[in-house]
């Protein structure tokens, strides 16, 4: 890969957006390598959460639209639909979870891969800004279903129909991201966070986020006759019994993720 990095620390997936020169705007190869990396990641039985950060000073400037454009106004699908969709909208989906460390700029495609993502921390120069308007589209990658939803119909509104910048204060506010840190600390703050997921009883992490996701997806009813169904299914894992032992016995557990 030459345009996204990837690398394993233990149960970690690293996965950084290296396109630097270019304010690490997406064009076709950099999406196409970032699918496949996402699918690395889900793929590999011994990685529980994956951080995606950036190299250098931004996160992105959003798509490269100069090379996309054509492509993308013909109907050509973002990410390729053979591999794990990062932004979560195509037939192949991650089931495992993604902290996301944000800073510079965190523009169009950059909040969607936040919103599609699991927990967001940002350095505190980051500048957010969903800029699809003021270029006569509209935001594509998730934008308009996760916006509202996650963040309230009148602040996404706010700046879906605007187009405007705002800041990691804001983003705070409206619940687009979970910390702000000094830039100096992003790395280190997002890698404590994924490594306190990984530490956890891997089946329990992915219950955890399908649930939430069924809720959201397909409603409250729906996903709540499921819990049963899932609870039991965790209840008869390695993983409880230890979790379980681990409590009694006072000391931290290890988990296996059977």
């Amino acid at each position: 890969m030459t345009r996204i990095s990837y690398e394993v620390e233990d149960s970690l997936a690293l996965i950084g957006l290296a396109r630097p020169e270019k304010r690490n705007a997406f064009d076709r190869a950099m999406l196409d390598e970032l699918g496949r990396a996402y699918t690395a990641y889900e793929h590999n039985a011994d990685l529980r959460c994956a951080l995606l950060f950036a190299h250098g000073d931004h996160f992105t400037g959003g798509l490269d639209l100069a090379g996309l454009g054509p492509e993308l106004g013909g109907g050509a699908p973002l990410f390729p639909p053979s591999e794990i969709d990062p932004v979560g909208l195509g037939p192949r989906r991650r089931q495992k979870p993604v902290v996301v460390a944000v800073r510079g700029y965190c523009f169009t495609l950059g909040i969607e891969l936040a919103l599609a993502a699991d927990v967001v921390l940002a350095a505190d120069d980051t500048r957010f800004a969903q800029i699809e308007v003021q270029r006569g589209i509209f935001p594509f990658a998730g934008a308009t279903l996760r916006f509202p939803a996650q963040c309230g119909w009148g602040n996404a509104m706010r700046w879906l129909l605007t187009g405007d910048y705002f800041d990691a204060a804001e983003a705070l506010r409206i619940g687009l991201v979970q910390e702000v840190v000094p830039a100096a600390e992003l790395m280190a703050r997002a890698r404590f966070v994924a490594e306190r997921i990984a530490a956890q009883a891997p089946l329990a992490v992915r219950a955890t986020l399908a649930s939430a996701r069924g809720a959201r997806d397909d409603g409250f009813d729906a996903e709540a006759h499921r819990l049963k169904e899932r609870a039991s299914a965790l209840f008869g894992s390695e993983d409880a019994v230890e979790g379980t032992r681990s409590f009694v016995e006072r000391r931290a557990a290890t988990f296996h993720g059977r």
